[in-house]
């Protein structure tokens, strides 16, 4: 198995997929982060073999470097990844490809110019019971799927005072400008979406969202300027089924639910558990078959027990694999720059639906010029970056909505320690 050099760029979130990339024969040459703490992590872990940078350019003219892990800023991915490309290094980021539209064209045009690889971390379609419902669709036995639904629900507890909740907090943030306290609910869409693409090979062509508007309370030391706790999100596709799903919710108890609505009966995994139930309609049922089928799929393959040990229930171990034989093997991955900037623009466009209430909107198609050429220019964008550059579209459906003084102290003390 050819060894394949990687640097990752990003170490909070690259750091849980350093052991994956290991187990699946990669050499961790080089790693880059503006934090000197984390480099000294990196450099802890990996020792000698790896090179540690703070400038992103550096880092990719480091000898040798043949790919590159993208896990810098939820929404400021697309720079460096075209950089990586037009350098002909190969390109796997999560967990969006794209923070706005004309990122999304300048993408598609770089990775259609590039020789390298370009493929979406998206670890959620890895999930045991993720898998086993693909394995089932791809079977045949349900026919089409009609309408499909993907939750991806972390409540979260708002008043965690405790010193792991609060160390949690100095781990995903830097400041009360971090995207996660501007992040719209339709924009962390991947681990609800994704799993019911990957599964039923259907794309949304059209979108629209509407908002659950319940914003945290007063007395809570957190800074969002989101007011909503999810969005529900519903899109039409290109075989005529239909998709509900949320982005990041966070209402009722987490969970990660998925389910398949057929021809001939359905799948879900059961809400709350590994469990899958697979039912059939009564005059569908398959030879060898019951009409009602309750269990727990298994890893049948010979890196089962890695898979078990990675995070996200195995799909960062998966993630890693699939792309590291991508590259060796010089194939494209499905979660390519269609299906990255596919899923990008149903998180920003379905955001502008629940800013209006839900008026549609239609997803483009970037591999058509007349689709590029119309969000060619469209920048607009919820985040603060870290240039200093500041939003420049509302993160929620109510613009006056702000987080409290009291919210905002709390939060920026919990910071500080």
């Amino acid at each position: 198995m050819k060894t394949v050099k990687i640097g990752i760029f990003g170490y909070c979130r690259g750091a849980s997929y350093v052991d994956s990339f290991l187990q699946n024969n990669a050499e961790i040459v080089a790693v880059c982060d503006k934090k000197v703490d984390r480099l000294e992590s990196a450099k802890k872990k990996l020792g000698d073999m790896v090179t540690c940078y703070e400038d992103f350019d550096s880092f990719i003219e480091h000898n040798g470097l043949e790919a590159v892990f993208v896990a810098n800023y939820f929404h400021e991915h697309t720079e460096y990844i075209i950089k990586c490309l037009e350098k002909n290094i190969h390109v796997c980021t999560e967990c969006v490809s794209n923070g706005t539209m004309a990122e999304g064209v300048k993408l598609v045009e770089a990775a259609e110019k590039s020789d390298a690889i370009f493929m979406l971390a998206e670890n959620y379609p890895y999930m045991l019971f993720n898998q086993e419902m693909k394995k089932i669709y791809d079977g045949g036995t349900l026919g089409k799927c009609l309408y499909a639904e993907g939750e991806y629900n972390h409540a979260g507890n708002p008043y965690g005072s405790t010193v792991d909740a609060w160390n949690n907090i100095r781990y995903l943030y830097d400041s009360d400008k971090h995207w996660r306290c501007y992040l719209p609910r339709t924009y962390y869409v991947t681990h609800s979406l994704a799993p019911i693409m990957y599964a039923t090979g259907a794309s949304p062509i059209r979108v629209t969202a509407m908002p659950i508007w319940n914003p945290l309370p007063e007395d809570c030391d957190r800074a969002s300027h989101v007011g909503e706790r999810a969005a529900i999100i519903t899109t039409l596709n290109d075989d005529d089924s239909v998709f509900k799903f949320t982005g990041h919710a966070t209402f009722g108890a987490s969970s990660n639910s998925y389910r398949l609505c057929c021809e001939k009966g359905m799948v879900e995994n059961v809400r709350g558990t590994s469990k899958v139930m697979l039912r059939y309609n009564d005059w569908n049922i398959p030879e060898g078959k019951e009409g009602i089928n309750f269990y727990e799929p298994v890893w049948e393959c010979e890196d089962a027990e890695l898979i078990k040990k990675a995070g996200h229930g195995g799909g960062d171990f998966c993630v890693a694999r699939e792309f590291l034989n991508c590259i060796r093997e010089n194939k494209p991955h499905p979660f390519d720059v269609y299906f990255a900037t596919r899923m990008s623009s149903v998180a920003i466009l379905g955001h502008r639906s629940q800013m209006e209430l839900g008026v549609p909107y239609d997803i483009p198609d970037f591999r058509k010029k007349e689709d590029r050429d119309k969000y060619r220019s469209d920048t607009l964008s919820p985040f603060w970056y870290s240039d200093g550059t500041a939003p420049t579209y509302p993160c929620t459906t109510r613009p006056d909505y702000l987080p409290s003084e009291k919210q905002i102290e709390g939060f920026n003390k919990i910071l500080k320690g």
